[in-house]
């Protein structure tokens, strides 16, 4: 019999590769975002989860076997990170139909579950890595602890299973996302290309020099259909990434080659994105009237401050994920494939020339 799936978040990097997947794998999937995308297979549901009443009237008749949630709004503030996240998964969670069968939901946070909110990003005392899911939470306010808070509270009292997912950086496609390192960066190396100048590397020497790993959207869509149907996976917390590590001081050349720029030297200092790109727009727009491109709106596609955070931290970060291999999660990308993958679509899509 089909499974039905919710897909909260479907516009974005991580909702769509889910929505593909799942409609890959013969599921009936709706997609639920503020401003719906048009989807093959996917059924969209327009929603606004800040609005429980309209939540509710959206979901009146979609009776999910699995729901993903993999959308949140930033604010300016942890406080009103944890006020307006937390509202938006309680409003979700009580606004769906009660179950008639089993009920799986599926929630992504992230690695600032061990590294901290990004009022606090890689400061103070953290955990030892690799990250590993027993390490417990950081004593400061966090909206990922608020999200877990929503769903559990929920599945004591509506019964379903649940699993939380915490990718690193998630590499993957969408437009008008807030946190897009792939596309980003693809952007920065176009400019540098137009502009004559060099990449030149935006962060910390911890970055350009330790180790790090990344995840795929794929690897991560992969991943919340493998804990959603595994009963050994269900109510608990898993780390997910591609499986391989690097260091960016090998990726940041990778990078540079495959757009056909020289990759500057890196001299120890931090030169953030923010500030390399902030006069840019003007020589996108240029670039995008004279390539016929569909996004003249850099951004839309840009999000150098999310990459400034994850580049420019000052420790170490690598995830373990032992415990999903041990429960049967095999599967592997390599991080420079996931890049040159998602640069080449965004050139077949006409979002980069």
């Amino acid at each position: 019999m089909t499974k039905t799936a919710l897909v909260v978040g479907a516009s974005g990097i991580v909702g769509g590769a889910t929505a593909t997947l799942l409609v890959e794998r013969g599921w009936t999937v709706h997609g639920l975002a503020r401003r719906p995308v048009a989807q093959p297979g996917v059924a969209p549901v327009a929603a606004d989860l800040q609005d429980a009443e309209a939540t509710a009237a959206a979901l009146c008749d979609v009776n999910p076997d699995a729901v993903f949630i993999t959308t949140w709004l930033r604010q300016d503030s942890e406080a009103e990170n944890i006020r307006v996240n937390a509202a938006m998964v309680r409003n979700l969670l009580s606004g769906l139909p009660s179950p008639t069968g089993p009920r799986h939901i599926a929630l992504v946070t992230g690695l600032k579950h061990y590294l901290g909110p990004f009022e606090a990003y890689g400061k103070g005392t953290l955990p030892q890595t690799p990250f590993r899911e027993e390490q417990g939470r950081l004593d400061v306010e966090n909206f990922y602890y608020a999200q877990e808070d929503e769903v559990f509270a929920a599945a004591a009292r509506d019964g379903f299973t649940w699993s939380v997912h915490r990718p690193h950086t998630v590499i993957g496609r969408a437009v008008g996302n807030a946190m897009n390192m792939g596309t980003t960066l693809a952007v920065y190396a176009t400019l540098c290309r137009e502009t004559g100048r060099p990449m030149v590397f935006p962060g910390s020497a911890a970055q350009w020099s330790g180790l790090t790993d990344m995840t795929d959207a794929g690897q991560l869509a992969r991943h919340l259909l493998w804990a959603t149907e595994t009963e050994a996976a269900h109510d608990q917390a898993f780390n997910v990434v591609n499986g391989d590590v690097f260091r960016w001081q090998w990726m940041w050349g990778r990078i540079a080659d495959w757009f056909g720029v020289e990759a500057a030297p890196f001299d120890g200092t931090v030169r953030p994105l923010e500030q390399q790109m902030a006069d840019s727009a003007p020589t996108w727009r240029d670039i995008a009237e004279r390539e016929k491109l569909v996004e003249a709106d850099i951004a839309r596609l840009a999000s150098p401050w999310h990459s400034d955070a994850d580049l420019g931290r000052p420790i170490e970060v690598v995830t373990d994920m032992s415990k999903s291999r041990r429960l049967g999660f095999t599967d592997y990308q390599p991080t420079d494939d996931a890049f040159f993958a998602l640069f080449a679509q965004l050139r077949r899509e006409r979002l980069i020339p």
